[in-house]
């Protein structure tokens, strides 16, 4: 894998994915900032999201699960010295679909946090996560 940062103006920089997706991120006025961009440190936080998400449908779908819609929800705690890593992360999960397992709902979210997940797993070096979840059946 492979990414790039390059500065725009002022603190916004255009962030370029190997795969040739961009964003653009950008720092708080306080800091030179325009605030045009997601933070840094939001974007990471909404990769944990999307990780997370990926798997667990991945696995509800493989397990024969009719999953219609994954929300999840982040909210975390940095350190107040630098470096503000992020302390405590906790994670809030909407499953919906027909007929939902809450087993298997639970059973995936727990891969995903200690098997699947590399963000999950790399941010739990420094950070508590924990996790909630709510299922929803359609029809």
């Amino acid at each position: 894998m492979k990414a790039r940062a390059k500065l725009i103006e002022g603190m916004a920089f255009l962030g370029e994915a190997g795969s040739g997706h961009t964003v653009v991120m950008d720092g708080s006025p306080e800091y030179g900032g325009r605030n045009i961009g997601i933070r840094p440190m939001e974007l990471l936080l909404v990769g944990l999201a999307g990780c997370t998400a990926f798997d667990v449908v991945n696995i509800l779908r493989k397990g024969r699960e009719d999953v219609a819609d994954c929300v999840v929800e982040v909210s975390a705690t940095r350190a107040g010295d630098d470096p503000k890593v992020f302390t405590a992360i906790h994670l809030d999960y909407l499953v919906k679909g027909k007929g939902l397992s809450e087993a298997k709902v639970e059973r995936a979210i727990a891969l995903s946090a200690e098997k699947y997940c590399s963000a999950s797993i790399m941010l739990g070096k420094t950070a508590e996560i924990t996790h909630a979840w709510k299922t929803v059946s359609e029809g």
